[in-house]
């Protein structure tokens, strides 16, 4: 857990990134609401209206977060993650959702986004960042490779 001296802290205050736009924690249903349209870009399965229940009961269950990339008002990238701790790796920040408002792309939100997530990691005294990319994904994987990330396992899934 963050320290209450510690640089995050205050979570609630957005951290400007190199005078950039803040990246900043959704908290409230409004904040959440406010996400839900770049959200849906990546999670187009998920109906509207059941987007904030299903955020909230993720949050109060699983510890899920959210955080937004802001710029004049406007939700320009959004990210979903949870702090966990695994055995064979520690403590870790893991990334459930990182998009980019299709509108924004190629505009510096991705980066800002895993800056803002590596910084909130390190305030939580994690070992490492982790996600999962769908194998269709291959403009992300592109990305990641870029923000020198690695593959380092693979993630089976079983439908029940």
């Amino acid at each position: 857990m963050i320290e209450m001296d510690h640089p995050a802290a205050a979570i609630l205050r957005p951290l400007v990134i190199a005078g950039e736009a803040p990246v900043r924690e959704a908290v409230t249903d409004e904040d959440i609401l406010a996400t839900r349209e770049v959200m849906l870009q990546l999670r187009p399965h998920i109906a509207p209206d059941d987007y904030l229940p299903r955020v909230r009961r993720m949050m109060e269950t699983d510890g899920y977060h959210l955080a937004a990339g802001v710029e004049d008002g406007v939700v320009r990238a959004v990210a979903g993650f949870r702090l966990m701790e695994m055995l064979y790796c520690g403590r870790i920040l893991y990334v459930d959702d990182l998009v980019t408002d299709e509108a924004a792309r190629s505009a510096g939100w991705g980066e800002r986004m895993l800056e803002w997530l590596r910084w909130r990691a390190a305030g939580e005294g994690c070992d490492a960042l982790h996600l999962d990319s769908g194998t269709h994904r291959n403009r992300a994987h592109r990305f990641y490779f870029r923000q020198g990330m690695t593959i380092t396992a693979f993630h089976f899934a079983d439908q029940l």
